[in-house]
């Protein structure tokens, strides 16, 4: 039987990980800080975690699974592949900017390009496929119901992904003014898929 308690401590180390990865970045952010935060002892972090690297990945890969969960959840009751994608578009840039998603934790401390080891970086990338392999699903399927342009899906997801990023990079870590850029980036995605007359 768990440990609730243990199980408890565990995750405010967690929470209190991607509030300071996101916050600091990766480099500022030290085990000293993160136990300080979630109010438990240092040794835990440790035992639960084991090093900086494998703290961050779990920080990433929670994130990540709710940011899935948020796009599977938004694009399942489309009634056409154009509306699934715009969904999904809508979704990732509303997740990007709630506050309570840790999102920073990807922003600012990635994109997992640097991790030191290839069993972390096949972890992360299975991920982010994961979140792709969404995004080609609608695309084929409006391709299928006539609402989508024909293209070819992998690479047009990877572009609207790519301005998504772009968007979302621009929006919350440069000084631009940038009240209406995700409501024009949804009005580029839309313009860019609509089948031509």
């Amino acid at each position: 039987m768990p440990n609730t308690h243990s199980t408890t401590k565990k995750k405010a180390l967690l929470q209190a990980a991607k509030e300071l990865f996101g916050e600091c970045g990766y480099a500022e952010t030290t085990f000293k800080k993160i136990s300080e935060r979630a109010g438990v002892a240092l040794g835990l972090l440790t035992h639960h975690y084991g090093n900086k690297e494998k703290l961050f990945l779990a920080c990433g890969l929670d994130v990540l699974t709710s940011f899935q969960a948020r796009l599977i959840e938004a694009t399942a009751q489309a009634q056409s592949g154009f509306d699934a994608v715009m969904s999904f578009c809508e979704a990732y840039l509303a997740f990007s900017i709630d506050p309570g998603t840790n999102w920073l934790v990807l922003v600012r401390c990635s994109p997992y390009s640097d991790m030191k080891t290839s069993d972390d970086r096949a972890v992360m990338n299975e991920k982010f496929e994961e979140i792709h392999r969404i995004l080609i699903d609608c695309l084929n399927q409006g391709i299928a119901d006539g609402t989508i342009a024909k293209t070819e899906p992998r690479t047009t997801a990877m572009v609207i992904i790519s301005l998504m990023v772009g968007a979302n990079r621009t929006r919350v870590l440069t000084p631009y003014e940038s009240s209406k850029l995700y409501e024009e980036t949804l009005i580029f995605v839309a313009r860019a898929i609509a089948p031509t007359a």
